[in-house]
């Protein structure tokens, strides 16, 4: 009997994949997108501009002696040696940062009663927010000018009320602390309620069933806000301070304006004994008034370091009490 050979079954091929599309050209595919790069390109080539290009050259300039006009001279680091024993500079970082103390402080404590009297409030709350808000939007020179007339010495509002109550009038604008309560009484006006403002946004993201349960805990309204808002709040209490910290170092148009009708030398000169000069202050003093761009080139970027280094040293110390 004859047997019949056994035999595999045929396999089966698996289909082939479907041809895909080819493979795109990276070249090909960035090009693709030119409308998107151009609709974002104006701002790019501003800050290019306006921007890296100016910082660039500053940090060129500051290596030069230049008046303006003529051919620069290098200079090396000559200029950088002198800015460290220039005591002109120093005095200036003294007036900076103590009347950047005289606004802080004070403007964060307001800041932060503000917005926890903000967020309490229950009718009229966005009027409230404006009035706290316009100060900020209010023009600096027009603010300047009426607060020059608020610490007039003959006939100022402030030394009106301190005849009022029998204590003798104060020559604000004209001796150096009076100078320095003045400029840091305008920049907390201005700044509380932008402050404020960013409080209140804090405040509002800590879920209300913390404080319900604190109340059933029988803690009060102290203890609750040093036990829950304080501690939640202090992200948004570090970035206040950072941004105080580079706005008040920085500020210029607060004792321009205010000093200007005392000044003895120049816009520039910060007032008697230069008691309101400030370093953005003594940046433009050396810059337009003696034209000498080199030197105020380097004094600028001795301001830039000055805020770098205290805005870390803020950042490090509320970081750290966070950490304990």
């Amino acid at each position: 009997m004859a047997t019949t050979p056994l035999t595999a079954p045929p396999v089966e091929k698996p289909p082939a994949p479907a041809a895909g599309p080819p493979a795109a050209n990276p070249k090909k595919g960035v090009l693709s997108y030119w409308r998107l790069y151009a609709a974002i390109s104006p701002f790019y080539l501003l800050f290019l501009a306006f921007g890296l290009i100016p910082v660039g050259f500053s940090l060129y300039l500051s290596f030069h002696r230049w008046d303006g006009l003529g051919s620069m001279e290098y200079a090396g680091l000559s200029q950088y040696r002198y800015l460290l024993s220039d005591t002109d500079f120093w005095s200036s970082i003294g007036n900076t940062l103590i009347i950047w103390a005289l606004a802080t402080f004070p403007m964060i404590f307001l800041a932060m009663i503000t917005a926890v009297m903000l967020n309490s409030a229950v009718r009229f709350k966005n009027v409230y927010r404006f009035a706290y808000f316009l100060p900020n939007v209010t023009s600096v020179v027009a603010v300047a000018i009426i607060f020059g007339s608020v610490f007039s010495t003959n006939f100022g509002l402030v030394n009106a009320l301190l005849q009022a109550v029998g204590l003798d009038q104060i020559a604000w604008l004209n001796t150096p602390w009076g100078i320095k309560v003045a400029i840091a009484t305008l920049m907390t006006w201005q700044w509380t309620g932008y402050n404020a403002i960013i409080f209140l946004a804090g405040l509002q993201t800590i879920p209300g069933e913390l404080y319900e349960a604190a109340r059933m805990d029988g803690a009060g309204p102290v203890q609750t806000f040093f036990r829950i808002t304080l501690p939640l709040m202090r992200p948004v209490l570090l970035f206040v301070l950072v941004i105080s910290t580079v706005t008040g170092l920085q500020s210029f148009s607060e004792p321009q304006v205010l000093l200007q009708s005392t000044a003895n030398e120049s816009t520039f000169s910060g007032g008697p004994d230069h008691a309101g000069r400030t370093m953005v202050l003594y940046f433009f003093q050396q810059t337009f008034d003696n034209n000498d761009f080199g030197y105020g080139a380097a004094v600028a970027w001795g301001i830039f370091l000055v805020v770098v280094i205290f805005s870390i040293v803020n950042w490090r110390l509320v970081q750290r009490r966070g950490e304990d």
